[in-house]
Parts: C-alpha cells; sequence; structure tokens
C-alpha cells in the first residue's frame, strides 16, 4: 500500500483503484456511535464507484495502516494530508465521497481548497440538527476515559488488540496504532494515566470543538459552500436526518437524496444517483 510522508514524521497510507476522474473517498472512521448500516451503504457506494473513476481511499492518521503522533485531532492537519495525497498522485482536481464524521473532514477540505474539488457527495453528514445534543457527541469518549482510570494504560492497550476505536471504544482513537506500532504503544506507556487521558479529551476536543453545527467549519461559511454538493441523509444520533435536511436548504443548488438506505433496490438507485450526479459534475 502506497503511503505519504508528512513533514511531521506522520505516514500517511492510501490506496488506489479503478481509472477515470478521481474520487477522493473519506470515509466514516473509527469514531463510536455511528451506524453500522450507514457504514455499509458507504462501502456499497464506494465499490461501485471504482467500476467508473479512479478512487482513491486514504488511511488517516492512528487508522488503517497510517501513523501519526499522539496529539489533537485537526481538521487542519487533516486536510492538508488528502491535499498531500492528491499532490503526490498528480491529481490537480477531485470529487470528494465523504460518510459519517468524513464529511466533517470533506468541509474542511473543501474550505481550504476549494479549487481542488470538483464536486462532493455527502453520506449521513454528522453534524449538530434536531434529534442530537452536543453531548451526544462527547459521550463517544467517555469510555475512552473510563477504562484508563479503571486500568491504566495496560488495560487500554489490551482492549486495542481486540479491535479498533468504533468497535472497542475504551481502546481510543489510537487503538489502530497502539495494537500494531511497537514503539508508540512503548512511548503511551510511559506517559501517567492522567497524562494519556489529557490526550484523549484534547483529541475529542478537536474532533467535536464547540461552536459549530458542522464541527470544522463556520455555519455561515456553509452557506456559500463552492462546490456542487449532493446529501444523502443519515439516519443515527450522530447524523440526523435534520441535518442533511438543513444542508439542502442552506448550500446553494444542494441537491437531497431522500431515502437512500432503505431497500436493496433503493441502495442500487443510491448508487446510480451518485455515480450520475458525479459524472455530470465532471463534465463542468
Amino acid at each position: 500500500m502506497p503511503e505519504t510522508v508528512r513533514p511531521d514524521g506522520a505516514r500517511i497510507h492510501y490506496e488506489v483503484r479503478g481509472t477515470g476522474f478521481p474520487v477522493l473517498l473519506i470515509g466514516p472512521g473509527e469514531i463510536p456511535g455511528q451506524c453500522d448500516t450507514e457504514r455499509a451503504a458507504f462501502t456499497e457506494t464506494a465499490d461501485a464507484l471504482a467500476g467508473r473513476f479512479q478512487v482513491i481511499t486514504v488511511d488517516a492518521r492512528h487508522q488503517g495502516s497510517s501513523t501519526g503522533a499522539a496529539e489533537p485531532f485537526c481538521y487542519g492537519r487533516t486536510a492538508a494530508d488528502l491535499i498531500a495525497v492528491l499532490d503526490e498522485l498528480g491529481i490537480e482536481r477531485a470529487h470528494v465521497a465523504a460518510s459519517g464524521a468524513g464529511t466533517a473532514q470533506a468541509w474542511r477540505l473543501v474550505q481550504d481548497a476549494p479549487d481542488r474539488i470538483a464536486s462532493v457527495v455527502a453520506h449521513a453528514p454528522v453534524g449538530l440538527a434536531e434529534g442530537n445534543g452536543f453531548g451526544d457527541f462527547l459521550a463517544t469518549f467517555d469510555e475512552p476515559m473510563r477504562l484508563p482510570r479503571a486500568e491504566d494504560i495496560e488495560g487500554v492497550i489490551e482492549e486495542a488488540g481486540r479491535g479498533g476505536f468504533a468497535d472497542r471504544p475504551g481502546a481510543g482513537p489510537y487503538a489502530r496504532q497502539l495494537h500494531g506500532v511497537p514503539e508508540f504503544r512503548e512511548e503511551l506507556l510511559a506517559l501517567r494515566r492522567e497524562r494519556y487521558i489529557v490526550r484523549v479529551v484534547r483529541f475529542r476536543d478537536g474532533l467535536w470543538p464547540q461552536g459549530s453545527a458542522y464541527f470544522s467549519v463556520p455555519e455561515e461559511w456553509m452557506t456559500g459552500f463552492p462546490a456542487p454538493l449532493l446529501v444523502l441523509p443519515g439516519d443515527s444520533t450522530l447524523a440526523p436526518a435534520a441535518l442533511a435536511k438543513r444542508l439542502a436548504a442552506e448550500v446553494p443548488g444542494a441537491r437531497l437524496l431522500d431515502g437512500a438506505d432503505a431497500t436493496a433496490d433503493r441502495r442500487t438507485e443510491t448508487v446510480a444517483s451518485v455515480v450520475s450526479f458525479l459524472l455530470e459534475t465532471t463534465a463542468r
């Protein structure tokens, strides 16, 4: 799997499938509380796109095979990582297809590099809307803070050996790297328990900052979103349908594809609609 090495030493792995106009996939990531059916629907869509487009899938820091320092989450840094992958591949312009927590990363990528983005497909966008509250997002980090208090960092490492952050929240946001990189594991073992918990809290506060329903960009900026946008609503606490409807109402020219995940036939129609949207916006 190819990788790009960032100036701070982080190694960002990515995969390229198919041929055609590039589509950068930003998956839902490993965040507790996201809906499994939303994840499955996005995976199905991503697989279908590889038959018509050049699909680039990137492992974010601490996920998959990518690595980085145990630092707070930062949307600006994540956007820079994605741009670095496009640069390494010689891609000047790409579509973006994002899901779940990946939609917040997509908004920041468009803000930071609007000329590089041809269009955005936002599946199950996360954010604050009717049906949830800020506490629901903070709660996704309750277990990552509880486990080290109860079982120290050794308990976190043991939990990381059983799965990733989404499936084993107590393993924390650095789970994949804790399990797969011995040097990283030794670095965190050398921390005192409270210092590790502080790092988890700072990661949480970077991922779910206060101040905007969309987390990564100001709400007023979204009303002037500079790229064509197709929104597929979610149906979970972190990705309520009300947020998708707000996006469709406030973003100029945005389209809402309702009932995206209802039945197998409907999912097939949804994939066809996504492909049609990307082909249409490729020609612009």
